[in-house]
């Protein structure tokens, strides 16, 4: 992809404050942090989302993300959240696969995300069609 930012990092051709790199993956702090040393895992090849990337290649990136994971837990954070966003309903923003390493802190003020309850008969809706789906 030409016009792909993450293409572009993982080529060399924008900087970044990288953190690891391998023949599959980069990591590299995210520029605008939702905490210090958040961070971001990318494949080097280009792939939009989860949906079509490699169930090795991904496996790989979680491998990564994990390490990252436990190196932030060394230097201080109580705890991770290890997220990806697909697709634009999903916060999606760069349509280059990547995985969020957010370091977590017990009063760094932010909140998770709302729930919701089901409704009478609902679970078992949604069931079949997710195993249908599969």
């Amino acid at each position: 992809m030409q016009d792909c930012i993450f293409c572009k990092i993982s080529k060399g051709e924008i900087p970044c404050d990288k953190i690891y790199e391998d023949e599959i993956s980069l990591a590299f702090l995210d520029i605008n942090p939702v905490n210090l040393g958040h961070a971001l895992v990318i494949p080097k090849e280009h792939f939009q989302n989860i949906y079509d990337l490699p169930e090795n290649i991904a496996t790989h990136l979680i491998k990564i993300a994990k390490k990252i994971g436990i190196a932030l837990k060394k230097i201080g954070s109580d705890g991770t959240n290890i997220t990806t966003n697909n697709g634009e309903a999903a916060g999606q923003i760069i349509f280059h696969s990547h995985i969020h390493v957010i370091p977590r802190f017990i009063n760094d003020n932010l909140s998770h995300w709302p729930t919701k309850k089901y409704k009478e008969g609902e679970v078992k809706k949604i069931i079949k069609k997710i195993t249908q789906a599969l």
